[in-house]
Parts: structure tokens; sequence; C-alpha cells
């Protein structure tokens, strides 16, 4: 099979903001500092392999389908939908906003692309689908991290 110029680009669009996601994780992962630094530090680890190895399915699903993949730094930070990740130290707390931020919108371009690649290739949705359920399951992780319960538990009271 080869693919048509549509899925072509399809494919392309989820390789740019994976590929983006990596290093934006990794930026994030240098520069993080204050509480729970370690375990969102071993988080970002998680969520920079999940980034990068997907990309690289992506870019092979793509040569499989005699599409070329463009994974040069000038082509992804032109088209990527991902928001620019700020310079500097930051706090885990807003570490954790961006970077749940960042898995969302990835996986809204997976969502956005889906229903056409799915149409011309089901195997390259497949590949989509497990993105979607694990960057969905590593924002979910991620922004647990900040999240406080919205009532208290309380004991039943001794009779």
């Amino acid at each position: 099979m080869k693919a048509s110029p549509t899925l072509a680009s399809n494919l392309q669009r989820v390789l740019t903001d994976l590929i983006e996601l990596h290093m934006q994780g990794k930026q994030a992962h240098w520069n993080i500092v204050g509480t729970n630094f370690r375990d969102l530090h071993l988080q970002l680890d998680e969520i920079i392999e999940a980034a990068r190895q997907f990309a690289d399915d992506a870019a092979e699903r793509m040569r499989a389908l005699h599409a070329l993949p463009d994974g040069r730094s000038a082509t992804v930070s032109g088209d990527t939908r991902l928001d620019e990740f700020p310079a500097g130290l930051m706090s885990t707390k807003d570490a954790v906003k961006l970077v749940t931020a960042r898995l969302e919108r990835t996986v809204q371009t997976v969502r956005d692309v889906h229903d056409e690649v799915d149409e011309e290739d089901p195997t390259s949705a497949d590949l989509l689908h497990a993105v979607i359920e694990r960057l969905e399951q590593l924002a979910w992780m991620v922004n647990a991290e900040t999240m406080t319960p919205s009532a208290k538990v309380t004991e039943p009271a001794d009779k």
C-alpha cells in the first residue's frame, strides 16, 4: 500500500507533535524544581519515552507506506500545534499544568486526524489508538500530582 498525500500529511501532523512533546518533556525534565521533584522527574521520563517511541513508530509506519517523515527541527518547530514551552526554572506545580496541556493537545491532534486515517489505513489507525490510550493515561497520572479531592472523606461515627 502507498499512502495518499492526505494520509501522509495526517501522519506527519502526529509525528510533529510527538517529536515536540518529547523535546518539551526534556525541557521540563531538566528545569523543574520544588515539591515532588523526584516523582515528577520520573514521570517526565515516562512521557518522554512514550513520545519518542510513538514518534518512531509513526515515522516507521510512514516509511512502510512509502511516505517521507520529516523530523527536522525547523519542520517540527514550524508545524507543531503545541505551544512553546517556557524557558528557565519552573515549579513542579506549573510544570504539571503545562505538561498536561501538551499531552492533551497532542491527543487532540491524533483525534483530529483519526477518522481520515482510519478510512484509508486501519493499521495506522491502530497505532493512533495506542497513542491516544497511553498519552491520556499519562496526562491523568501527571495531572493527579496537583489535584485535590473535592470532598473530605470522613470515618463513620462509632455507635
